[in-house]
């Protein structure tokens, strides 16, 4: 069993680059907001707890279900303790199953970053993302806070950084398949 932690800034290719990844190996892809979106929309607001919750449900389950593995998307800000215990957490999870856990941390530069929030895999995949002025928001907030770690930061041994602002998500799928052997 094998996770795969990818994480980054918003619209920095995540789940992008997580669908093509899952396209050339055995993975599953499960994206932060296939959880935010369901929770949001059945509860009428973002409910951190349910979300947590369900995702903790998801995590359990998958761990001992004997698949190959599971990407998962996530923006870790490392500027909050909690964050990354969360992110530990999630791997102990997997790594009390006897699963290799992998973190793969994308970076974009901010202006490529504005332009993929409104791509339309992106929109389709993400509901929540569909009021553009509020995703855009979303975005400019981050600069309150730290979604790229130092170096040596994350603490994880299989760690992979990409600058993708200029790599098409099938060709980080593929540094990330062949760096991890997966």
């Amino acid at each position: 069993m094998k996770l795969i932690i990818i994480i980054g800034g918003g619209a920095s290719g995540k789940m992008t680059v997580g669908q093509e990844l899952c396209k050339i190996t055995d993975l599953r892809l499960f994206h932060n907001h296939m959880t935010i979106d369901l929770v949001t929309q059945i509860f009428g607001r973002y409910d951190a707890g349910a979300i947590a919750g369900l995702r903790r449900v998801i995590f359990e389950e998958y761990a001992k279900s004997g698949n190959y593995g599971l990407v998962f998307t996530y923006i870790w800000d490392f500027s909050s303790e909690s964050d990354g215990e969360y992110i530990r957490g999630v791997a102990d999870i997997f790594k009390r199953a006897g699963g290799e856990v992998y973190l793969v941390e994308l970076v974009a530069d901010f202006e490529e970053r504005l332009r993929r929030n409104r791509t339309e895999n992106r929109l389709l995949n993400k509901p929540g993302k569909r009021n553009l002025e509020f995703s855009d928001a979303l975005l400019y907030d981050e600069k309150t806070y730290r979604v790229e770690s130092l170096p040596g930061e994350t603490g994880f041994e299989n760690y992979l950084r990409i600058d993708n602002t200029d790599i098409p998500a099938d060709a980080a799928a593929r540094l990330i398949k062949e760096h991890f052997n997966l």
